[in-house]
This record gives C-alpha cells, structure tokens and sequence, in this order.
C-alpha cells in the first residue's frame, strides 16, 4: 500500500474501533445479540459507511456475534445475554472502500474462572503476536507467539480460520495462521501490507463443528468455551502499527 492508501485504512480503523466503543455499554444481562446487531447497523449507517458482513457471501446481518462455544461466524438472533456468558463480537467497516476489522470477547457479569482464562489468554495471544512482529518477519512469527501463551494456559487454538490481509478486499493475501506452519516461515510481512491477527482460542480441543443449517456458524466440536481478539494490523517501515484501538476497550496488558 502507499501512503494514501495507508491512510485510508487509519481512517477506516479509527472508525471501527469507535463503532466498537459505542456498542459497549450495551452489551450487558436482558439484552439480545439481534439488538446489538442493529445498533451496530445504525451507527455505522448514520456516519456515512457499510457494515462489511451483511450480504458478504451470503451472510445475513451486519456483524458476527458469537456466544460461549460458538469459536466465530454467529448470526445475531433473538438469544438474550445472561450472567456467566462470554461474547465475541466481530465488527468490519467499510470507510470510503476501505476495511476496518476488529473483534473483542466479552465477560457478561460474574463468568466461571475458565471463562476469564481462556478471555485472558486470547487478549494475550494477540498482543503477544503484535509485540514480536518487526518488518520483513516471517507470518510465523505469529503463531509463535501466540503457541507460547496458549500452552501456558493448556489450552488450545483453532486451526481452520485464520487472520487475513485486509484493503479494498474484505479478505486478500496474506493468509495468517495461530500457529506454525512450512508456508508460514517461509512467508514474510514486508511494510506497507495490512492484515489481521485474530486468534481463537478454545478450552479444550482445537476442533471445530460448522453449522450445515445456517451455513456459518462455528463451534467448538466438543462443547468447550471459546475467545478471540482481534486488530487490524499495518506492518510500517518502524514496525506494526494498530490501527483498530478502542479508547475504552482493554488494552496491551489489560487483566480481566
């Protein structure tokens, strides 16, 4: 990307971790993910953008929403969030043809020490990922750092879905892989490339059921929790720039 291209995606990103501000004191007890879904439409409609999941592929709303063992790919519906549930919630911009992508994992009230374990360990896993990437690194870089959080917690990273590069195009070259792969060493982040890290980590197997009747949703094969955290990267000539932070979400070493 050049600079004016570069610039664009700041843009988009600034935007999309507002409309991520903006949703968050509503995601809380009594409150329905279709809900949220709509005020994440509004908001975004109101400002002058695109809600990036609706009608992408066939996807129905305008943000993925995914509650407890749902890994990522939720359809927003009529579920009420109760005391104890985990959500991650997915959002993608389109700002003037240009993607901003990030998602955050929630703690709905009081959740069970597991819950606020495999949440820690997925905030972790990103920014551990972001903190050891330097220009010109291989893709595995990533998932070395985040296979170093994720065995400290014995749990476990989905291997099906990856992070991806992110411009004009939704989903683009690279792929980003949680973990280690041949192609991944053999791959490298050059400045000017845009992409997300996005690690979903589960509490027991990396295994992962896709649902056959919505065609999306993703859940963990043997009923276990799930987390995920994600940024829109911009890998610069000093280094990766965040171009996704919230003013009011947890940051680099936050602690649940």
């Amino acid at each position: 990307m050049n600079d004016i291209e570069q610039n664009a995606m700041r843009k988009a990103g600034v935007f999309n971790a507002q409309l991520m501000d903006y949703i968050r004191e509503y995601v809380k007890p009594g409150v329905t993910t279709e809900y949220i879904n709509t005020l994440v439409d509004t908001y975004t409609r109101d400002h002058g953008h695109i809600p990036a999941p609706l009608h992408y592929g066939g996807f129905p709303k305008s943000c993925c929403i995914s509650v407890n063992d749902v890994v990522c790919h939720g359809i927003p519906n009529d579920y009420v969030l109760q005391d104890g549930d985990i959500v991650n919630i997915d959002i993608t911009s389109i700002v003037d043809g240009w993607h901003g992508d990030q998602s955050e994992t929630f703690l709905i009230g009081q959740v069970s020490n597991k819950a606020r374990d495999v949440a820690q360990c997925a905030l972790d896993s990103l920014w551990s990922a972001i903190d050891a990437l330097e220009p010109n690194c291989p893709i595995a870089t990533i998932g070395k750092a985040i296979e170093c959080e994720a065995s400290q917690y014995n749990f476990s990273i989905v291997r099906e879905l990856t992070g991806h590069g992110l411009g004009k195009n939704f989903h683009q070259e690279p792929t980003v892989t949680h973990y280690v792969t041949p192609q991944s060493e053999k791959a490298h982040i050059s400045p000017g490339t845009c992409f997300t890290i996005e690690p979903m980590i589960n509490t027991g197997s990396p295994d992962v059921i896709f649902d056959k009747n919505d065609g999306w949703t993703v859940r963990t094969k043997d009923g276990g929790l799930s987390a995920q955290f994600e940024h829109t990267i911009l890998m610069t000539t000093n280094g990766p720039e965040v171009l996704t932070v919230t003013k009011q979400g947890p940051q680099r070493g936050h602690v649940f």
